[in-house]
């Protein structure tokens, strides 16, 4: 069965942010109560922009560390963000005065670092996973010892958090889900809905569920409570491309998703091809396609031109109506791919009304491969 061709839009007004970073951004974070955007980087620099609607911008600040930053957030104020990397230690830097600490630190790389709300406690609590195995928990009032830690068995290579849940994939294709009411022990242990490598995991917004992806080109959808898995679910292919004349497919790494914070059914993807899609969860479907560092194919089945870029980091801004990506290389095809013509920057896209919604009643998903 061959599915109808995806809609493609224009990525031509995507406005690019004013931009010194001199390697790949790993990490994009929106602040929740103003037009602020932090980037991770690899050059090791969480850059600060201010983001104005007409989606114009200017750097306000910059947290360094002694390493690439993998990854950065923001508190639930807006006035502090945190940082982790390969300097094994969780950052934070008050935004307003420039004022940076260590709150705490890992035996090994940290992987990932969010703020999480954990009934019962004042204050912020940081969650960190790291390359050590563990993921801890830090009171941002008591610097240097965590509140608590769990073993993980693996290498944590991604984590989020949203409402009561937390997240985390390990190297072993497994996903850790942990109930923050709870965060001293893990809820469950489930084995990923994909057998390669993760690359993302995101939390649902009401945190009944989660997304993953992987380095495989297919990404899945899982309910944390048994009884809803059968509405929830799922499995598909993205981010791959049939190359005709050699009868091959391409496969791309997916390295992010995000789901939209108000039209909550809706997420994107972003991937090693170049491109970024949205979709909806529940009628399972794409809404559109967009190929900034490439042309797009006419047609499914057609081939696009050579991408310079990657898309390697992703985040809707707090009312959903710009989406960052960050645009460089992620070494998926190699040293031989790091050309000089790869430009690392940031992009702005204003989210529009068919990126958010499913026009077109009783549309499936144009990727036929989905298992529920």
């Amino acid at each position: 069965m061959r599915s109808p061709p995806p809609r493609v839009g224009s990525s031509l007004n995507d406005v690019a942010l004013p931009s010194d970073g001199e390697d790949t951004i790993q990490s994009i974070s929106w602040s929740p109560v103003a037009e602020y955007l932090a980037a991770a980087s690899w050059d090791n620099k969480v850059r600060i922009y201010d983001v104005a609607q007409s989606g114009s911008a200017q750097g306000v600040s910059a947290l360094c560390a002694e390493g690439p930053v993998f990854s950065c957030d923001w508190a639930k104020d807006g006035k502090k963000v945190i940082a982790g990397g390969a300097d094994k230690k969780i950052r934070i830097m008050d935004v307003s005065t420039g004022q940076q600490d260590i709150v705490g630190s890992h035996e090994a790389p940290v992987r990932g670092v969010r703020f999480v709300d954990v009934p019962g406690t004042e204050g912020s609590i940081i969650m960190s996973g790291s390359w050590d195995k563990t993921i801890k928990f830090w009171d941002i009032r008591q610097q240097g010892a965590a509140i608590a830690s769990l073993p993980c068995g693996e290498r944590v290579y991604s984590l989020d958090a949203k409402a009561d849940l937390a997240v985390i994939a390990t190297a072993d294709l497994f996903i850790h889900l942990v109930d923050l009411k709870n965060p001293t022990t893990f809820l469950s242990k489930v084995k990923s809905p994909i057998r390669y490598q993760t690359k993302a995991v995101a939390a649902f917004p009401d945190g009944k569920g989660w997304a993953t992806t992987s380095i495989e080109g297919r990404c899945g959808m899982n309910a944390v409570d048994e009884e809803n898995a059968r509405g929830i679910n799922f499995t598909f292919r993205c981010h791959r491309e049939i190359d005709e004349p050699n009868k091959l497919i391409k496969i791309w790494a997916i390295n992010d998703v995000q789901f939209h914070p108000v039209h909550t059914s809706v997420f994107a993807t972003g991937g090693s091809d170049g491109s970024f899609c949205f979709w909806d969860r529940i009628a399972h479907s794409r809404l559109k396609s967009y190929f900034p560092s490439a042309t797009p194919p006419s047609a499914v089945g057609g081939t696009h031109n050579a991408r310079p870029a990657s898309i390697t980091a992703t985040s809707f801004s707090r009312d959903g109506s710009f989406y960052a990506y960050a645009l460089g290389y992620d070494w998926s095809r190699g040293a031989v791919g790091n050309t000089p013509q790869i430009e690392t920057k940031i992009m702005l896209h204003r989210v529009t009304e068919e990126d958010a919604r499913l026009k077109s009643a009783g549309r499936g998903t144009d990727d036929t491969d989905k298992n529920r």
